[in-house]
Parts: C-alpha cells; structure tokens; sequence
C-alpha cells in the first residue's frame, strides 16, 4: 500500500480553518479526505455537515470522504485510520488533521516521524497555516502559539483581509515574511483556494528546491550590501539578517519567532558540519521549528538536501551539480531566539 499523504492545517483561534475545511470536504474534486479533528470547545465542522453516531467517532460523508473527531491520541488515531483502510473497513486518498487554535504544530508533525508504525503508514506533506488578517497583528504580539504556527508553515493563507487596509495587509506580510520566509503566502476569501494549492505540496520532501522569497533576500541584501561585501571578502561566506528593523512605515516588530538565511560560496567540510549541525539540534532543537538547505559539499558532485523539525534532521544526496550552475550551499532556520552569531560561526567553520 502507498503511503497516505498527511496535511497538518493549523491558525490561530477564528482564523477560518473550519472554513477552508468545509470547503475541501464538500467540493468535488474526486478526492476522498479523512479528516481528523483535533479540537477542544471550538465549533466543531460536524456541527452543521456531520452527524457522528459510531463509536469511535468516524463518519462517511456521501462524497466519500471521512470525519473523525479525536480527544485522545493522535497516533493511535492515525494508526486506527491506516489499519481500517488497510482492512478495507474505509476508503480515503489522504488525511487532514485539524489543530486547535492553540496547538503547537511541532508535536504533530514529529508524531510522522517519531513513530515507525505511522512513518510506514504516512506521508506528511505539508503544514498549512491561516493567519487572520484583522486580529494577527495583536495575535503574534500577544501569543507564542500564534508566531510558532507561521514558523512552520509550507503555506499560509491570509483570511478577512478584506476588513483592513491594503498597508495593514502588508505591514503583515512584511512582518509575516521575516519570521518565515520559505512559506509562499496568498489572501483567501471564505476559504476558497484552489486544492492544488492545499494538497501535495511536498513541504517535507526532500527535494533540490529550497523556496526562500526572493524579495526578501533581495531586501535584506540591499540593508546589508557593505556588512555582506566584508564578509564575502573575508570568509567567502555571508547571511542575511531577517531581524533587523527597515524603518520605512513598517513598524519594527522583535519577535521572538525569527528566520536566519545562511549562504556561502565555498563547500562545506562533510564531518565538520555533521559535528556542528549535531550538536546544534542536541542544544537549541526544541527551540528550532523549520530548517531546510540545499548544500555544497567537499567530495561529492550531487546537492545534499537537509531539513528537520525540532530535533529531528534528515539529509539525502539530491541531483547532481548542472554544468555552469553555480555551487552556493543555502540554508534558512526558522527557530525561536535562535542564537545567529553562533550558528553563522560555526557553519563558516564548518566550511572546507
């Protein structure tokens, strides 16, 4: 059996996930969806669509698609789902799991790696996050849940942006973009998105592409172009600084959610970085929510793709070099107070 591909859906209180997930469950695209509901005293999506009477709270939807509250485990919830489908109890493509507004993705998508008996069972593909437009701002100033979901986000969605300001909105994403800047964002209305751009978007596969927004990078080059030519000059190596204040009416916000882009020209010491990278996880793993690099290593013709989740880190040999293609490692760490300085110091000594 191929393995079942897994979207984590998670925002902050009133962002419109149960919206967005109406909206998937009830449009006609041929897909059968289970959906696992991980919801406490919110309005629950089987209120008004569901009605629940079995047991173990699984329900067959006439489109074919499946609803299961949870309040226990969600590993055994995955784990009944995958051996019910195995048995040919139900029949489902794929599982969506909703968070409740509060929760920390960390712990449910570790949960896809954590345990064998759902790594044989799932894929995880992607953490999609809604971020509501009219309250983010007081949200990511007031709750650590609210910055740590836009951390790891594939994808977020900005729903209500049509009850603010087109500068409010962007003042957001600005702000958005400098804690996570490898998550595309897009304005949603009432939660009507394209399924393409919900499903099957490889977030966690380990592929040559390292999506980081080039606007970002381009803006945070032209702050640092002096501090970059010095370190280029001297370490053959620079980084981008995604915490600094730009001035400009964006107003300067210091969360503690920040992303760190590290680029360097010269290939990286294969044993020197696996020591660093070790024990880099080993000390700040719980703090370090996304990573994700696409490296140049002494020894080998092929890209090293790597990328983890709090403690957990994986690395693959990608395709090879193209001819001409220049041979840049590039790096982005999405974490929690994150320490740069010793992160840039110790990969421009891992470096050959």
């Amino acid at each position: 059996m191929s393995l079942i591909p897994a979207t984590i859906l998670t925002g902050f209180l009133g962002s419109g996930k149960t919206t967005l997930l109406k909206r998937l469950l009830t449009e006609a695209h041929g897909q059968k969806i289970a959906v696992i509901e991980n919801e406490f005293g919110e309005e629950n999506i089987d209120n008004d669509i569901l009605v629940t009477q079995s047991e173990e709270q699984i329900v067959q939807m006439s489109n074919g698609c499946i609803c299961c509250t949870i309040r226990e485990d969600l590993r055994a919830s995955l784990q009944l789902l995958a051996a019910k489908k195995r048995k040919g109890l139900l029949d489902f493509d794929r599982v969506v799991i909703e968070t409740t507004g509060l929760a920390d993705p960390g712990p449910v998508a570790q949960t896809f790696f954590m345990d064998d008996e759902v790594a044989q069972s799932y894929l995880l593909d992607s953490i999609i996050t809604l971020v509501d437009a009219k309250h983010a701002q007081q949200q990511l100033d007031d709750r650590q849940e609210a910055r740590r979901q836009v951390g790891f986000a594939d994808q977020i969605f900005l729903s209500k942006t049509d009850l603010v300001s087109a500068e409010d909105t962007e003042a957001l994403i600005h702000r958005l973009k400098h804690m996570n800047p490898r998550a595309p964002i897009k304005a949603v209305h009432f939660g009507q998105v394209p399924i393409d751009e919900v499903l099957d978007l490889r977030g966690f596969n380990l592929s040559a592409k390292l999506d980081i927004d080039p606007d970002f990078l381009k803006e945070e080059g032209d702050a640092h172009a002096h501090h970059e030519h010095e370190h280029e000059h001297e370490h053959g190596a620079h980084c981008d600084h995604p915490s600094h204040g730009h001035g400009g009416r964006h107003h300067h916000h210091d969360d503690d959610v920040k992303s760190f882009v590290y680029r360097a020209e010269r290939p990286f010491d294969p044993a020197k970085l696996e020591d660093f990278l070790g024990a880099v996880v080993n000390i700040y793993g719980p703090r370090m929510l996304r990573y994700k690099g696409v490296l140049h290593m002494l020894g080998t013709d092929r890209k090293v793709i790597f990328q983890g989740v709090h403690q957990l880190m994986g690395s693959d040999l990608g395709p090879q070099w193209a001819p001409g293609e220049p041979r840049t490692s590039k790096m982005v760490f999405i974490g929690i107070d994150l320490p740069q300085d010793i992160l840039r110091q110790g990969l421009e000594q891992s470096l050959a």
